[in-house]
């Protein structure tokens, strides 16, 4: 009776979780005239990609717009583990003076909102010339997520038996070899996860990007559905057009996870438990 119970409130969670993806899709490929009908009808009675068509073409064009959220997504992630991987090593491994205080401190980045910095950091980055830069951007994602990445790496990286790095050591390997042979191995669902939520973060950040770029050629998918909003079909939003940008959205972070979701798993657990 508990197992049918539970297995009843998985179902009904994961029905409302899905059923906005759902109509979100439904919506695309409805024709422009009943994408626009109020009331709204909730499955479509015609079938037409229309709206990806107009979405395809719009402004600069979609690839352009994907290619600038591709190419900050994976420079995102870079730059994350490029920062993180080193400084989750020596707070994990090292003799630092005072280092669980500067944890601490590091974490405390955590419940301040991004927003609250965007004007000194966009003032900042206009000086030296990153605004309307997928780089600049790029900068701004990572600070975002470099505390919660150091928090699940640290942990990793703490929970690797010291025998292992022990036995590197009187192998004749250095701090760099034992890190790079001993503990990234040993970390990777970790590394994966920090990964992955970095790409999700880039791919769907928008204030940011919004106070960053002004060039509409610069402009990240979330942008260009932003300014999608007002375009006007038949009085009003052209919805299908902003449903497809939104199911297109949605495929890349829908794969990623299910392709990562086993490293996802265990590495957010081994962050998580130290």
């Amino acid at each position: 009776m508990r197992r049918h119970l539970l297995a009843a409130i998985c179902l009904a969670v994961g029905t409302v979780m899905l059923m906005p993806l759902v109509m979100s899709v439904l919506a695309s490929i409805k024709p422009t005239e009943e994408a626009a009908a109020s009331p709204p009808t909730y499955l479509p009675h015609g079938f037409s990609f229309d709206s990806y068509q107009r979405l395809w073409g719009y402004q600069e064009g979609l690839p352009v717009y994907l290619a600038n959220s591709l190419g900050t997504a994976l420079l995102t992630i870079v730059l994350t583990l490029l920062l993180t991987i080193p400084a989750a090593y020596a707070l994990a491994r090292f003799p630092v003076p005072f280092k669980e205080a500067i944890f601490v401190v590091l974490l405390l980045a955590l419940i301040v909102p991004y927003q609250a910095m965007l004007t000194p950091m966009f003032l900042m980055f206009a000086k030296l010339g990153l605004t309307n830069s997928l780089l600049g951007l790029a900068i701004l994602h990572t600070a975002i997520q470099l505390p919660f990445s150091l928090f699940v790496l640290r942990n990793s990286f703490s929970a690797v038996p010291r025998e292992l790095e022990e036995a590197a050591i009187m192998d004749g390997s250095s701090s760099w070899a034992a890190l790079r042979w001993v503990f990234v191995p040993a970390a990777v669902p970790a590394i994966v996860t920090t990964a992955l939520f970095a790409f999700i973060t880039s791919w769907n950040e928008f204030l940011g990007a919004l106070v960053m770029m002004s060039r509409s050629s610069r402009f990240t998918l979330p942008l260009i559905l932003a300014t999608s909003r007002t375009e006007t079909s038949l009085g009003g939003t052209d919805w299908g057009m902003l449903q497809a940008g939104v199911t297109i959205s949605i495929i890349p972070c829908v794969l990623v996870y299910f392709l990562l979701q086993r490293y996802y798993v265990s590495g957010l657990m081994s962050g998580a438990i130290k």
